[in-house]
């Protein structure tokens, strides 16, 4: 029997994973109900081919858009640079894909109660004391304020904040203006969704309301005053960065004194949002231990969390100092450099 943590992203494809592997699986999520909350994914093709590896890659297409043009732009509209989508789906043969995150959510559902054998009790949150000895494989999915990591993992990894609030959310309206427009220690972001509409996300310093980051972008280019003039604050999501910091030794700690326990996600490696990189890496964890546990069997656990760690880590930390690295170059106070420097990329 598994027990998975968290009921999102990467606890559901975890546990359909663990499904087609054979085992039993129990999920806990502390939320009284699915969290369909949240805007949209970028769906990198690497995160694509782990979905199709685990059965889930019609239902991705089915709702997902192709992301192939968008530019990185100054406030006063100004193109500094393209971002590199046509490059990406040159060399992976498929295009980018942006998803709403409760489309996807629903889809992890729906093949859950297809492959059935899986309990998903909402409400219930992770008690290590209870749970010692529940389960053959614990999976901590449970975030950045994991639970699990916090019980079964050495002190010391821990939440940090950046100080800075991002904000999130969805225009009714298609803006055919995608890509982010980089300011002085603030940027602006809009992307494809769905027909009709347009997501958007933005970072600002001390900004805590929504007349304070309408004032921070007024002056910008068209269409960015439009679209928080045009959507009701009252369905943007606001939220502080954080990352996890220092990154974790291993994502994995063997049978001891308690179960055999995995991390994936953001439990493992939770970083900012600057290279949308969040839930492709929850779905290349869930995909790359649920492989291993199915190749290495029940009796081979040790071997299984030790491949997976193997592939893992190192790439899933290396994605997520990028994405710190980028939001410190984003928001840089001197544009004036950085400017120059992506301006020396295509176009």
């Amino acid at each position: 029997m598994a027990l998975v943590v968290g009921a999102g992203v990467g606890g559901l494809a975890t546990a359909i994973g663990l499904r087609r592997a054979g085992w039993t699986v129990t999920v806990l999520e502390r939320r009284a109900e699915p969290e369909r909350y949240g805007t949209a994914f970028g769906i990198h093709p690497t995160a694509q081919a782990a979905l199709d590896r685990l059965g889930l890659g019609e239902a991705l297409r089915a709702r997902a858009v192709p992301y192939r043009d968008a530019r990185i732009r100054r406030p006063d509209g100004r193109v500094l640079a393209a971002l590199p989508l046509e490059r990406i789906e040159r060399k992976a043969g498929r295009p980018e894909l942006l998803i709403s995150r409760p489309h996807l959510i629903d889809a992890l559902l729906a093949e859950l109660a297809r492959l059935g054998g899986t309990d998903i009790v909402y409400g219930r949150a992770y008690e290590a004391s209870a749970m010692q000895a529940a389960t053959g494989l614990l999976v901590g999915a449970d975030g950045i304020n994991s639970a699990v990591r916090t019980a079964h993992f050495a002190a010391g990894s821990a939440p940090r904040e950046l100080g800075d609030v991002a904000w999130i959310g969805i225009a009714g309206f298609e803006t055919g203006v995608y890509g982010e427009t980089w300011g002085r220690g603030r940027f602006f972001g809009m992307t494809p969704v769905e027909p009709g509409r347009t997501n958007w996300y933005a970072t600002v310093p001390g900004a805590t309301t929504a007349q304070e980051l309408r004032a921070a972008f007024a002056d910008w280019h068209d269409p960015i005053p439009r679209v928080l003039a045009d959507t009701d604050p009252q369905t943007w999501i606001r939220y502080r960065m954080r990352h996890l910091h220092p990154a974790l030794p291993t994502f994995t700690r063997p049978a001891g004194r308690g179960p055999v326990v995995a991390l994936v996600g953001d439990a493992a490696h939770a970083m900012t949002p600057n290279l949308g990189q969040g839930a492709c890496t929850a779905l290349l964890d869930a995909e790359a231990l649920t492989r291993a546990v199915a190749a290495h069997g029940p009796g081979g656990l040790p071997a299984a969390l030790r491949a997976y760690d193997a592939e893992r880590r190192r790439s899933a930390q290396r994605v997520a100092f990028g994405s710190r690295t980028l939001h410190r170059f984003m928001t840089t106070r001197r544009p004036a450099v950085r400017d120059a420097l992506v301006g020396l990329l295509p176009s």
